[in-house]
């Protein structure tokens, strides 16, 4: 009888413990800075370095602005180049064979929110998978799906901060937390893919947010 009262006890207690996919999102977005201070994030501006295969490295600026407008420039020499973009209208990307932007009518805009943000109005579905580590980090593993689509997010299960993301083509990790105003920012992010071809890294040296760009910002 001890034995199974003590069963017991343990499975209630650990029921009681145990977070779902929800509440995990849902620290991050408080530990992060917070959901009120996130939906009044309008604009981001990210400058920095990025570096291509080994050694191609060069300085980037990426326009962010709500709700899906995006423009994305590199130096390369002395010149700056936009190699992607969209208007709220218009999507664009660099035609790397023709040597010129290129305008794209089947292109998809990403939100300005990332997905944690009123996910399940979203239509998204959070799943706790467990824990696993990254880089030595114990993680909190939680998949969002949404009919075929699901990406794996795992969360530094002692800051909430993420790690990293997984899509079926990509592998993204973060890194580098520090705060910008109220909100809490990767400022090195590495990419990696089944083929290797676009694999980057991104470091930011300087993170605007709330800036008022011009109307021809995100023009091209």
């Amino acid at each position: 009888m001890k034995r199974l009262f003590f069963i017991v006890t343990f499975l209630f207690s650990f029921l009681l413990s145990a977070q779902t996919g929800k509440e995990i999102i849902e620290k991050n977005i408080e530990l992060s800075g917070g959901l009120t201070q996130w939906k009044l994030l309008n604009s981001v501006l990210l400058q920095g370095r990025v570096t291509l295969g080994i050694k191609d490295e060069y300085p980037i600026k990426i326009y962010q602005q709500r709700p899906n407008l995006t423009k994305t420039l590199i130096t390369i020499g002395k010149k700056e180049t936009v190699i992607e973009g969209f208007d709220g209208k218009r999507g664009y990307a660099m035609n790397y064979a023709a040597n010129k932007l290129q305008q794209y009518d089947d292109y998809t805009p990403e939100s300005f929110d990332n997905d944690f943000i009123d996910f399940e109005k979203k239509g998204f579905q959070a799943n706790y998978l467990g824990k696993e580590s990254v880089g030595g980090i114990p993680c909190l593993k939680v998949e969002l799906l949404k009919n075929v689509n699901r990406t794996v997010y795992y969360f530094d299960a002692k800051s909430y901060m993420l790690l990293r993301e997984e899509k079926a083509n990509e592998t993204l990790n973060y890194s580098g937390y520090k705060k910008v105003g109220p909100l809490l920012f990767p400022h090195r992010i590495e990419s990696s893919s089944k083929d290797k071809e676009s694999d980057y890294v991104m470091l930011f040296n300087k993170i605007e947010i709330n800036r008022v760009f011009p109307e021809s910002t995100f023009k091209f």
